[in-house]
């Protein structure tokens, strides 16, 4: 960079002089400049109009070539509180007649109000989730089983005394009921998890004391009113052969090997988990023990360490203006040492005791399963078959729940009408299926939504199951004119924003305003400056000219259906003529009848009763004509190497390499100027400093001739 001095001298401003110097030269970059915003404008109105041409392909014309576009179908239901219809493509028109029988409801149980006695009176309880059943009836001492049956599955909750409303709750929600205990109305809450007779859920005593801990939950239900438990003790009864147990137990097999594979496989399970745990416990011991092995000072009590190092800080306190820092630091490494000891003898005391209670577990396990090991590349396995205790313990359940149901049953046969009249009863909504008559067939289903012959049909209300609604099917004639009407609306926009780029005014004499530029006038101004040039930016453009030229002369070229040449006007389609339309719309199409569309409104609505009474030709013509449009446009947006990159209308490519080269004839420009402009700071420079040479010497010239 030249030397800078100012015209001290020469009494100029070279500032001004060099600045205006420069300006004179920087006509070239400037025009550079103002050519690469007019380039980046341009680019940003092909981007738009571009989005424009691609969203017309991809949302109507893409699909309105297909038939599939047009199998639009509507159901109608006469009374549509009764039942709702969702048409599907394969349905077929028609009227049908459709009857709601009954709705599909979930099994859903009220229990009775929990009450204590107080002050001798019955009063509402306050018990809690940890209310143990002893608290809500004291002759619950013993154990009792009672079961829970859903479509998932049968838990057996086994209670007793001690056993709690939480607990209960935990059965059930495993069980896979909806379950809750509401303390301030003091009842259960129960439902399956879905509707229909198959997702109902059962609840059954196996004996009498399971019997007694469901009247103290309030959860014991009138068989009248609960098929799915009537249905599980009928079963049961079934199976018992009164003083044979052997028979009964031949009757259950099924049943009692079903259960007993379940529960070992169940208990092979846990005697996995413990030996895994086992394992890790065993070798963290081991770890211990292997670390101590050669130390001839054995590891003691985690106790005795904490005693030792309680014994040593207090000593150091004590003594602490006593000892040497040397001394304190020996103390320090030995409450270190048996820090570490401490950690290591509480971590074998408690890897000892999981051991213990490991190894009990696994005892317990074995009483019920016989476990055989097998180790195969370092990997053991293991197989189990159930232990004489298991099968016995299961057939004997067995057997008394089915001895249990008999007498549950044969007392329903004798006195079903004394249900009920107990305060401590539940009340039970059963599952049930959702059922409706179409055509006078019958259809049943878990849920109240059926899909039939391409028809999605949801129950609503039975209120009145003998009342017939008809549900009419027929082709949407809506949906298919809303769709080529949309299609209209989306071609009419984008051939209107051709029209407008293409014939906009001339902006000739309007340039990019530069920064400095901008700065002379307000924000106002610089906006309608450039609202001018950017408008005209597309102004008789040939590429612009070209898609908008092929899209016309496909619209006005017509369709052939059926032999026959057909065009838009056939559909009452037109456009409004040169001299009626607005400027840049005398392209645009309007249909008669639109009740939207000012200019046509008032004309016979010919598109919509041709959709009605002649479909097919409606589809064939539109079905052509986009896909005439959609062929067109791919072609004008295929990838042209070096110049267009697929799915542009225009040369994006181009137009970017072009913008770049503008960026680096840009810094040529202004590296050439400021090359420019060191020039003649130098030149000025060396000016400056050749007249101070001269003032001295002048100066001295005259000091010799006595000057002053």
């Amino acid at each position: 960079m030249a030397m800078r001095l100012s015209g001290l001298m020469s009494g100029m401003d070279t500032e001004s002089l060099i600045q205006q110097l420069v300006e004179a030269k920087s006509t070239k970059l400037n025009k550079t400049k103002k050519a690469q915003i007019k380039a980046n404008w341009k680019q940003d109105a092909w981007k738009e109009l571009n989005t424009k041409l691609k969203n017309l392909q991809s949302k109507y014309l893409s699909n309105m070539r297909f038939s599939e576009a047009y199998s639009k179908k509507v159901t109608k239901v006469s009374n549509d509180s009764i039942a709702s219809v969702i048409t599907g493509d394969k349905a077929v028109d028609g009227v049908q007649n459709l009857q709601v029988k009954q709705l599909a409801k979930r099994g859903y149980l009220t229990g009775a109000e929990l009450r204590k006695t107080a002050n001798g009176q019955s009063v509402k309880g306050d018990y809690t989730a940890l209310t143990k059943l002893s608290e809500l009836d004291p002759s619950l001492t013993g154990e009792g089983t009672f079961s829970v049956k859903t479509a998932s599955g049968s838990v057996d909750i086994k209670v007793n005394g001690d056993t709690t409303i939480s607990d209960v709750l935990s059965k059930f929600q495993e069980a896979g009921l909806n379950a809750a205990f509401d303390t301030g109305n003091q009842r259960f809450f129960l439902s399956s998890k879905e509707s229909g007779v198959s997702n109902d859920f059962s609840i059954t005593a196996s004996d009498a004391t399971g019997a007694a801990a469901m009247s103290a939950l309030g959860i014991q239900v009138g068989l009248s009113q609960d098929t799915a438990s009537l249905k599980q003790y009928q079963e049961y009864a079934g199976y018992y052969v009164a003083g044979d147990k052997d028979k009964t137990l031949d009757n259950m097999k099924t049943l009692i090997d079903s259960t007993v594979e379940s529960r070992t496989n169940a208990y092979l399970k846990q005697y996995k988990s413990y030996q895994s745990s086992l394992k890790t416990a065993t070798d963290k011991r081991q770890e211990i023990l292997d670390k101590y092995k050669d130390d001839p000072d054995p590891l003691a009590s985690a106790a005795s360490y904490e005693e030792q190092i309680k014994t040593l800080k207090e000593g150091k306190e004590k003594d602490d203006a006593l000892l040497t820092e040397d001394e304190k630091k020996v103390i320090d490494e030995k409450i270190a040492a048996l820090t570490e000891r401490k950690k290591d003898a509480e971590t074998l005391e408690t890897q000892e005791k999981t051991i213990e209670t490991l190894n009990a577990k696994i005892d317990e396990v074995d009483d019920y399963i016989d476990v055989t090991p097998q180790t195969v590349d370092g990997e053991t396995t293991y197989t189990a078959v159930a232990g004489e205790k298991l099968t016995k313990e299961v057939e004997n359940s067995f057997y008394d729940k089915a001895a249990y149901a008999n007498d549950v049953i044969t007392n329903y046969n004798t006195a079903p009408a004394a249900e009920g009249t107990n305060d401590n009863v539940a009340t039970k909504i059963s599952g049930q299926d959702a059922v409706i008559m179409l055509n006078g067939a019958k259809f049943t289903n878990s849920t109240n939504v059926f899909d039939i012959n391409g028809l999605t049909i949801t129950a609503l209300s039975d209120a009145k199951p003998d009342e017939t609604v008809t549900v009419t099917t027929q082709n949407d004639t809506d949906g298919i004119y809303d769709m080529i009407k949309n299609f209209i609306k989306e071609y009419n926009s984008v051939i209107n924003e051709m029209d407008k780029l293409y014939n906009a005014s001339s902006s000739k004499g309007y340039e990019p305003l530069l920064s400095e530029e901008k700065e002379a006038m307000s924000d106002t101004e610089v906006e309608e400056y450039e609202k001018k040039i950017k408008e005209s930016l597309l102004r008789n453009d040939s590429n612009l000219s070209s898609i908008s030229t092929a899209l016309k002369t496909i619209m006005v070229e017509g369709v052939v259906v059926n032999g026959k040449k057909m065009y838009l006007s056939d559909f009452g389609i037109n456009t409004l003529g040169f001299f009626n339309a607005a400027d840049n719309e005398k392209n645009a199409y309007h249909i008669d009848g639109d009740a939207d569309d000012a200019n046509t409104s008032g004309n016979a609505d010919k598109l919509k009763g041709m959709i009605s009474s002649d479909p097919d030709t409606v589809i064939k013509f539109f079905k052509g004509l986009t896909a005439s449009l959609y062929s067109k446009m791919s072609d004008m947006s295929k990838s042209v190497k070096d110049y267009r990159s697929f799915g542009s209308f225009y040369d994006d490519k181009k137009m970017q390499s072009d913008y770049d080269s503008y960026t680096s004839k840009i810094k040529d420009l202004e590296d050439k100027l400021n090359d420019y402009e060191d020039k003649w700071y130098s030149k000025f420079a060396k000016m400056e400093t050749a007249m101070a040479k001269m003032q001295r010497n002048a100066n001295a010239i005259s000091g010799l001739l006595g000057g002053s």
